[in-house]
């Protein structure tokens, strides 16, 4: 993916996985795949057969269902509470108001949708959710591939005490807004990297702390923007960005996250949905507002456009779902009558 280096590696060299799958359907699993004829192969489970049920995977992985609740926010709202009480027994008064409201003469609105979000508001929205992740975290589990002692961005002597000490979260938004300005990537890549994120720590059992976040964030965003962009950044890009990293350590690193996904790279509408609507729950919880301008007829018309292009985008979708189901029509009564006939 995006180099010379197939992500695609032997079984002796991926890592060891533990089953996320429950003990009867891995039994199951186990039978089927016994399960032979002389004239084929052995029995190959459907993929569909192999999913988690979805009790299980609404509690494990908010990053595929759509009604599952995302971690960062879970994560945060202690921190907002905690902020919020301090606030009422120290009596402070919230200030002068900086929001704008609407009124009946004025409508003010962001340029962030669901379809085209605000570039630098999401990206410090992101960077907000893996900070929380850092700092509310429940352990410091990890592995090596991640380990920025063993495996440095950059030919400067890492600290010491690098694995104790959380990144603020400035320092976490100035390291993704290098990346996303050098290599020119959108709004909506942040988001599935975020997904990709906390789908790695469900996955994988892992924990984002201050050894491991700059490569987990890294490795997201190289997925995010291979999988989303239509004009993807390759490997070797990254290494001009970051220029002590070497185009094997981008591929090793890359393999290694595909696998702990298990190769799962779908972000289902529903779920991206999901999380950009959280991300703005996040940046009202934090005073992160995002820009407000009045609605003037410039940008009534900009949105009306932009509505128009959707609208006809989804029925373009529609209409070719539909000659799919109907060449699938045809070819069930094609079957249907061959049958018939011998």
């Amino acid at each position: 993916m995006g180099n010379t280096v197939s992500c695609c590696v032997s079984p002796e060299g991926s890592p060891k996985l533990p089953s996320r799958q429950p003990a009867e359907r891995l039994e199951d699993y186990q039978t089927n795949t016994d399960v032979s004829d002389d004239n084929t192969g052995p029995y190959l489970q459907h993929i569909s057969d192999r999913e988690v049920p979805d009790e299980l995977a609404l509690e494990s992985n908010p990053s595929d269902h759509a009604r599952a609740s995302t971690i960062f926010l879970s994560k945060s709202q202690t921190d907002v509470r905690d902020k919020r009480k301090s606030n009422h027994i120290n009596h402070v008064s919230p200030g002068l108001l900086s929001k704008k409201y609407s009124s009946c003469s004025t409508i003010f609105i962001d340029d962030s949708t669901v379809s085209q979000p605000n570039l630098k508001s999401t990206i410090k929205c992101v960077t907000l959710a893996i900070y929380y992740h850092i700092k509310n975290r429940d352990s410091d589990r990890s592995l090596d591939i991640f380990d920025e002692k063993l495996h440095p961005l950059s030919r400067e002597p890492v600290p010491d005490d690098y694995s104790y000490i959380d990144p603020e979260h400035k320092l976490i938004y100035r390291f993704v807004r290098t990346l996303f300005s050098a290599a020119q990537l959108t709004a909506e890549c942040a988001i599935v990297t975020l997904v990709y994120l906390e789908r790695l720590l469900t996955y994988a059992e892992l924990d984002i702390c201050p050894a491991n976040w700059k490569r987990i964030v890294l490795g997201a965003i190289l997925l995010a923007s291979k999988v989303w962009d239509d004009q993807a950044v390759w490997n070797v890009d990254y290494c001009q960005i970051l220029k002590d990293i070497t185009v094997e350590d981008m591929n090793e690193m890359e393999r290694h996250f595909l696998e702990l996904l298990q190769f799962n790279i779908n972000v289902p509408a529903s779920v991206y949905a999901k999380y950009y609507f959280d991300l703005r729950q996040l940046a009202d919880d934090n005073n992160l507002s995002f820009p407000l301008e009045p609605l003037n007829n410039q940008r009534a018309q900009k949105l009306e456009a932009i509505s128009r292009l959707c609208e006809d985008k989804y029925k373009d979708l529609s209409r070719a779902a539909m000659r799919r189901s109907f060449s699938a029509d045809n070819l069930i009564g094609i079957r249907r009558s061959n049958a018939v006939l011998s």
